[in-house]
């Protein structure tokens, strides 16, 4: 089962999905009646519906696996309220802790299971938020986005960011951009960032990615790795693009984050029973 809802934040309206998981999970232990949780963080001016429906697929597929999983729109993207441009990432890290406490404010999520999937920029909110926030215990980034500030002004062009800085605002596909949006992604460094999570992670990217570069996510697990505790994985699909927009892709990289989550609950159900 799955509905629309609204978390508040601040003075916006952040507009969501919600879908409940569909079968349990039997899972044993101190927490067997509670279910993990998922959050999914969609990319620069996107929604939380993906790249043809991407996000919707995963969500009901990691649904019928007993997760219970949000997807939501930052400010100014999909249904929300607000101006997306007028914002920074420091706002989309907020709006994300935000989300977070709607969802562990539901009496059967257990807190100690909480993954964040994030897609290109929202890979790399979902990676700052997890740095900030201790709640958040696995990560999941797709075609993440290292960084931010040269990304994403390769993305809108050097004559948007410009002009930006010029006149106080800026057009990119019908967004208005302030400067107060490039100053923010210039202010943080994923990359320098990425040892200070604790948790285990999954980095995911296409071969074909012509928006962000695969190298990396060959870094990113070369620095998560680099942590004294927890894991990374990474994996390469053959000719995917940024997006994962071929069916042959979303299958493949559902599938890769369904099996590599469902893994990370053994591990936690087995450390559970020995606990007890």
């Amino acid at each position: 089962m799955e509905r629309a809802i609204v978390i508040r934040h601040q003075q916006e309206e952040l507009t969501a999905s919600i879908h409940y998981p569909t079968k349990p999970q039997g899972a044993s232990g101190r927490c067997k009646n509670r279910v993990p949780l998922a959050v999914i963080c969609h990319g620069f001016i996107g929604s939380r519906i993906g790249v043809d429906r991407l996000f919707v697929k995963a969500a009901r597929e990691l649904a019928d696996e007993g997760y219970m999983v949000i997807r939501f729109d930052y400010i100014g993207c999909g249904e929300s309220t607000g101006s997306y441009g007028a914002e920074g990432l420091e706002s989309m890290i907020a709006q994300t802790r935000a989300v977070l406490d709607y969802g562990l404010s539901c009496a059967d999520v257990d807190p100690t299971r909480v993954t964040l999937i994030g897609h290109s920029l929202g890979g790399a909110v979902a990676l700052l938020t997890g740095v900030r926030d201790r709640r958040v215990k696995n990560l999941v980034m797709w075609a993440a986005v290292g960084y931010p500030f040269n990304d994403i002004v390769k993305i809108v062009g050097r004559d948007t960011y410009d002009a930006s800085v010029k006149d106080g605002s800026a057009d990119h596909a019908g967004y208005s951009f302030a400067p107060v949006f490039f100053n923010s992604l210039a202010d943080y460094q994923p990359f320098q960032e990425a040892e200070k999570f604790g948790g285990d992670v999954l980095v995911v990217h296409g071969t074909s990615d012509e928006v962000i570069p695969t190298d990396y996510a060959f870094l990113y697990q070369k620095l998560f790795w680099k942590r004294p505790e927890s894991r990374c994985d990474k994996e390469i699909i053959f000719q995917a693009d940024h997006t994962f927009s071929s069916g042959e892709a979303q299958a493949e990289v559902i599938g890769i984050t369904r099996d590599w989550m469902n893994k990370r609950e053994e591990i936690q159900q087995e450390w559970q029973n020995w606990m007890i």
